[in-house]
């Protein structure tokens, strides 16, 4: 029979041992893959749901606001590829008042100015913040329009504070506080504040309270620079 392995069942042994903590790991990765996929599928479902209920929403505010900034006109927005809703881009086609329909490229750098405005605020209804930044979008925009952006903007000061980076003088003669940077001395940069709303009432109660005053609760914070 030849040389015998006493090592034999011993090396079996190690090898079985191997072999079964390889197959429970290929078991563990196997159904993780399985259960990962899963979570995976159910995401895109729900996220391709959530995206599809804001992206209408936000298409039916958009039309809305074009309409106001433009006092005419019409906006549409539309999804490159329908059966891939997460991957594909969105095309956003503009008709200002007495022009043809058209993708917003071919506009001008005001009137798309105007449209990224629309857009941005047609975001902002579905999904309002309490603190928002604008810097120089106003900047494009002639007297006319710098007149619609005002009056849209008045309509969400109520429910939001907006801080506004700008040069326009008929924007920032609707502010509350204006922020400026200043150069007294060559070289050394100076921060200067200046609240262009009248001094606070007291209220009712403010003899109960010792005096005290409440003041106006500030919504538009304007930086030149």
């Amino acid at each position: 029979m030849g040389p015998v392995n006493l090592e034999a069942v011993h090396e079996y042994d190690e090898l079985e041992d191997r072999y079964k903590f390889l197959e429970a790991q290929n078991t563990d990765l196997t159904n993780s893959q399985r259960e990962l996929l899963e979570v995976i599928a159910r995401i895109n479902s729900t996220t391709r749901k959530l995206f599809g209920e804001t992206f209408e929403q936000v298409r039916a505010n958009f039309r809305e606001m074009f309409g106001e900034l433009f006092r005419g006109g019409r906006a549409d927005l539309s999804l490159l590829d329908e059966n891939d809703p997460l991957n594909c881009g969105i095309e956003i086609s503009a008709k200002p008042p007495g022009k043809q329909l058209q993708s917003v490229s071919l506009l001008s750098g005001g009137e798309r100015a105007m449209t990224a405005v629309a857009l941005l605020f047609a975001i902002y209804m579905v999904r309002p913040s309490p603190f928002c930044i604008l810097d120089e979008v106003d900047a494009p925009l002639d007297e006319n329009n710098i007149n619609c952006f005002i009056r849209v903007l008045e309509r969400f000061v109520q429910q939001s504070q907006f801080i506004i980076i700008t040069h326009n003088k008929r924007t920032i003669a609707k502010a509350d506080v204006l922020y400026g940077v200043t150069m007294e001395e060559r070289g050394v940069s100076k921060l200067v504040g200046v609240k262009l709303t009248a001094p606070a009432q007291a209220v009712t109660g403010a003899a109960s309270n010792g005096g005290e005053h409440t003041p106006r609760q500030q919504r538009l914070a304007f930086a030149a620079r």
